[in-house]
């Protein structure tokens, strides 16, 4: 169970691939009072967590001195079965295309491509860091999350001044395209496919569900409050024993066949639901990401249950 309030250390290691803001995830943590230690060789972790007195976030990745993947992983692993420390591994991730974007305005050379390109570091960097990722207890995906929306979601989850002692969690509700592939972060996907597709209707095929007629259709299906109040409802008894067994940060993903128009209206569909329920147990921070839309260009990632 995640204890923030308790009096245990918190230790919170940072990792990731090259480029997806790890950086900016670790002056994050400074900013909020942590203790900040960034590449320190893996030998010298337990004795620099055991050094230093309050809350400590550590940066760890593939230019660590002597980083083997096996190795950090006992070093995690020892730590955690200690007592007196509450430790959490961040993952920091973005889509390849974006890290390319990123390598290409910045010119830097990428810390795995010194024999290749840029695309063959990242990739070589993906099946060296992903032992990790599997393991993260938050992974972020940093590629459609605008600087301040990154800084709130750590901001809310780890600032150890403010915690809740309800063990509230971050909710993120996501609507996608199957053929672009599930998002990795998903705890619970559900498929908005069987609904009746406005693409196919060419009035309404260039607008996405953000646009009021769009809803309309979307909704016109005679099965679709049916699925909407079945998923709202699961929500409502699975919310509360999260929170219960300590689980901090949720995403409900739904996915359609572009990510246009069915997903996006079932997720905005679920955000005021949420936002207008009038059960205490539904109310935390909760926010929407449409990727797929994001990825055109429109930016919709925005807070509708902002954090207090």
């Amino acid at each position: 169970m995640h204890d923030f309030t308790s009096s245990k250390k918190l230790v919170i290691f940072v990792t990731g691939l090259s480029g997806a803001g790890k950086a900016s995830i670790l002056r994050v943590f400074e900013d909020l009072g942590y203790e900040l230690v960034d590449n320190a060789p893996l030998q010298l972790i337990a004795d620099v967590v055991g050094r230093v007195q309050g809350p400590i976030a550590i940066g760890i990745d593939s230019r660590t001195n002597g980083f083997e993947v096996n190795a950090f992983l006992e070093v995690l692993n020892s730590l955690k079965q200690n007592s007196s420390l509450k430790v959490e591994l961040i993952y920091a991730t973005a889509e390849l295309d974006v890290l390319l974007r990123r390598y290409t305005a910045t010119r830097r050379r990428h810390p795995m491509a010194a024999n290749g390109t840029v695309k063959d570091g990242i990739n070589a960097e993906i099946a060296l860091m992903n032992p990790l990722r599997n393991v993260a207890d938050l992974v972020i995906d940093t590629s459609d999350l605008p600087p301040m929306e990154l800084r709130l979601l750590v901001e809310t989850r780890y600032n150890f001044n403010h915690l809740d002692t309800k063990n509230r969690f971050t909710l993120t509700l996501m609507s996608f395209a199957f053929p672009v592939g599930i998002p990795r972060e998903a705890d619970m996907v559900f498929d908005a496919r069987f609904l009746h597709n406005p693409y196919y209707i060419s009035e309404l095929s260039a607008l996405t569900g953000l646009d009021a007629s769009i809803q309309d259709y979307v909704k016109s299906d005679p099965d679709y409050e049916k699925f909407v109040d079945q998923i709202y409802q699961m929500l409502s008894l699975i919310f509360p024993r999260f929170a219960i067994e300590g689980k901090k940060y949720v995403t409900i993903a739904v996915g359609c066949s572009g990510g246009r128009h069915r997903s996006v209206t079932v997720i905005e569909d679920l955000a005021r639901r949420i936002v207008n329920s009038k059960d205490k147990e539904m109310r935390f921070p909760a926010l929407v990401i449409h990727r797929e839309l994001a990825r055109q260009g429109i930016q919709t990632w925005r807070w509708v249950a902002h954090p207090q």
